[in-house]
């Protein structure tokens, strides 16, 4: 009977356990991931409800009727163009819980299946992290084009590339900024820092984190002098080596390695759209016909975004295998 009875109980059991354990799961991931950290931090993890795509208005002209008048002057009243929008695909992503019937006889105990279940939603957590991470670094084309769009698509060395459906080369004003390191030896060098980091400024507006390889961080961290390296406490707190520039982090992740790059971005301008009735959703547990075995996945829907290439950048071709830098 009691065989009988955790049978009949196990979907039950199995699928509040994993419901309460998701939670944990979108944390860790997002407290691993260098960028999804950051944007998280920013406030731009943006639930939306659906549509049937993510659409991100976009303001590129100037309104014309601007200018001073006296008296009885005429006042322009043309119509501006100027405004249009970026349109991305909803993308979706998953990872699959497997338990099979022979597990599942060898865990009969509710303790038994619970401590399998946090085993296999652990092994589901650090795969799905480690995917996430290469993804949203990569130029979004991986998989057939499946992939969720990356900074390799939306922060190129070019500025060129399509993005939201805007074609960069035809639109110049959509191109993002770049610039290639002009120090000896391609070393990191202070001086292209500062002009990548005003090439991405205007006003008020400026790059709000710099984000490297581990190679490329730890030539910054050479550059700078014991006394001035400090540190954002709430990355710090996080977990997270980081530095300053200015007011801006300069972290790292491991999943840009080799890359020679060194990103300046804007959290205003990019964001993570997830829908909000699929977003780390765990489906029940269900048996397939012909299989002896049990499955629930994780699902999500969403795609990262930008609304303003301008105020993304990168500073490029570093070399990854010297360490040293230049102040000059």
């Amino acid at each position: 009977m009691a065989a009988t009875s955790q049978t009949l109980n196990f979907d039950a059991l199995v699928s509040t356990t994993l419901k309460n354990y998701t939670p944990r799961i979108e944390d860790n991931i997002f407290s691993n991931i260098t960028l999804l950290y950051w944007l998280k931090e920013a406030g731009h993890i943006e639930k939306v409800t659906g549509g049937e795509q993510i659409v991100e208005p976009l303001l590129y002209g100037k309104n014309a009727t601007t200018g001073s008048y006296a008296g009885y002057d005429n006042i322009p009243t043309t119509p501006t163009d100027g405004i249009t929008a970026a349109i991305y695909d909803w993308k979706q992503f998953a990872v699959s819980i497997a338990i099979s019937g022979l597990e599942e006889a060898k865990n009969s105990g509710e303790a038994a299946v619970i401590s399998l279940l946090k085993a296999k939603i652990d092994q589901a957590e650090m795969s799905a992290m480690d995917a996430m991470n290469k993804m949203f670094y990569a130029a979004g084309t991986g998989n057939s084009g499946k992939d969720w769009n990356g900074l390799g698509n939306i922060v190129t060395t070019d500025g060129t590339g399509t993005v939201g459906g805007i074609n960069a080369a035809n639109e110049t004003w959509w191109k993002n900024q770049f610039l290639a390191t002009t120090a000896t030896a391609k070393k990191l060098k202070i001086a292209d820092i500062s002009k990548a980091y005003n090439n991405c400024t205007k006003g008020t507006i400026h790059p709000e984190f710099l984000l490297a390889s581990q190679g490329v961080w730890e030539q910054y961290e050479q550059l700078l002098q014991p006394q001035l390296r400090f540190q954002s406490t709430k990355a710090a707190d996080a977990g997270f080596e980081n530095l300053l520039y200015k007011s801006a982090p300069v972290m790292w992740d491991q999943e840009l390695v080799g890359s020679g790059k060194l990103y300046f971005l804007n959290s205003k301008f990019l964001k993570l759209k997830v829908h909000s009735d699929v977003w780390f959703k765990a489906t029940p547990f269900e048996k397939p016909h012909g299989q002896d075995a049990r499955f629930s996945q994780i699902l999500s829907y969403g795609n990262l975004v930008t609304n303003n290439r301008r105020f993304q950048g990168v500073l490029y071709d570093i070399s990854t295998t010297d360490a040293g830098g230049t102040l000059a």
